[in-house]
């Protein structure tokens, strides 16, 4: 037996899981998976090497940029073995189940030292939401690993970014896992590595380099999800919230009530997120929960490990705005083709709200160079929406 077909038998085997996994999940997070968490995140902060820190302070680690170099090569490298002119897709975040449209409420009652950048003042912003897989290939919606993405793009928002390619624009990104796939950078040109191999479950359990415990803070969430807009989702990388003070971010859905996913055990359709979202949406509005944890003890809440979980006991998390998806329909081609053209980066930003760590100085490169090779092979030039786009 080669490598290839182990790789490959192991990733039926998890396709198995997702069919039976709604009935086994419940307890399991229940029951099983606090007491998991808090020995595998005992675990790694043992094994984390603690420098000195300061609120909000980063510190390069060594190899960065030539990791940067690398995984960036690589995501070209398989974007261009397995897409064509025309048909080219985000080397992550790939599969699009849904761009909606949606209303970022800031709360009136924030504390004063969170009112910074757009939470300075209670106020609404239009908003798209685009909602996809982990990436990096498009397979059937049962068969993805279970981790799904999503992207806030606010708009109307005043003051200088980051970037420059969008001047009233400010973005959230984050993935329905508290923790990233990798810690760091390093370990991400890693992963890479074995995404090109075709061998990408190797990354986690090569006796050699093992990285066994980030497999099973994924495995903990990821799932056989029900729809995109009925899941948690978590920045898992931390961002200015003013000057000197860090934040990370999470969605949580309002509403706890969870869609069938139809046909299980046997296959539902390919594309049963999008249809159950779509259902949703047809039916009525759907809401999330924009909640803000501030980096309070910087030794336990690292800026540069995205392995690490900040742990609520230090620093509780504090809703900030509400974001309303009202009653829409968006899977019409026109509006799901829009998202071709969008750009999500975390650095679409106000400098109050500048990314943080390692991973985050590398996307302000990797998505930038990434989505103007995806736009110009496609011939679908970025555009930098105001909320006004209209779809028939």
């Amino acid at each position: 037996m080669t490598w290839k077909q182990l790789h490959d038998g192991l990733v039926r085997l998890l396709n198995l899981e997702r069919r039976i996994d709604p009935f086994i999940r419940p307890p399991i997070d229940t029951f099983l998976r606090p007491a998991i968490v808090g020995l595998v995140q005992a675990w790694l902060r043992a094994a984390r090497e603690r420098a000195p820190s300061m609120p909000a302070m980063e510190q390069a680690i060594a190899g960065e940029e030539e990791c940067n170099d690398k995984v960036l090569m690589d995501m070209t490298a398989y974007m261009s073995t397995h897409y064509r002119p025309g048909g080219f897709q985000r080397a992550g975040n790939t599969k699009t189940h849904g761009v909606v449209r949606g209303r970022f409420i800031i709360r009136a009652d924030l504390p004063d030292t969170m009112r910074h950048g757009v939470f300075s003042a209670p106020r609404e912003f239009p908003a798209w939401v685009r909602f996809a897989g982990p990436g990096p290939g498009l397979p059937p919606d049962i068969d993805d690993v279970g981790v799904l993405s999503f992207g806030i793009k606010l708009m109307g928002v005043e003051g200088a970014k980051l970037l420059d390619d969008e001047q009233f624009t400010q973005d959230f990104t984050g993935i329905s896992t508290p923790t990233f796939t990798t810690p760091n950078v390093v370990e991400n040109a890693k992963l890479q590595t074995w995404i090109n191999r075709g061998l990408p479950l190797f990354y986690f359990v090569n006796p050699s380099d093992t990285h066994l415990l980030d497999a099973v803070m994924q495995g903990l969430w990821a799932r056989t999800q029900t729809s995109p807009i009925e899941t948690e989702y978590w920045s898992c990388v931390p961002y200015l919230l003013g000057e000197g003070q860090a934040m990370r971010y999470s969605i949580h859905p309002v509403d706890n009530s969870r869609t069938r996913v139809p046909n299980l055990p046997k296959r539902p359709p390919d594309n049963y997120l999008r249809e159950a979202m779509a259902a949703t949406l047809n039916a009525g509005p759907a809401s999330f929960e924009f909640r803000i944890q501030v980096q309070t003890h910087p030794s336990s809440m690292p800026i540069e490990d995205a392995s690490i979980i900040w742990p609520a006991s230090l620093s509780r998390p504090i809703p900030a705005a509400t974001l309303v998806l009202e009653r829409q329909v968006f899977d019409s081609p026109a509006q799901l083709a829009f998202a071709d053209r969008l750009s999500f980066n975390p650095w679409h930003a106000l400098a109050e709200h500048r990314p943080l760590g390692n991973q985050n100085r590398a996307r302000k490169r990797i998505y930038q160079e990434l989505s103007t090779l995806r736009q110009t092979m496609n011939a679908t030039p970025h555009v930098e929406p105001t909320g006004s786009e209209t779809f028939l």
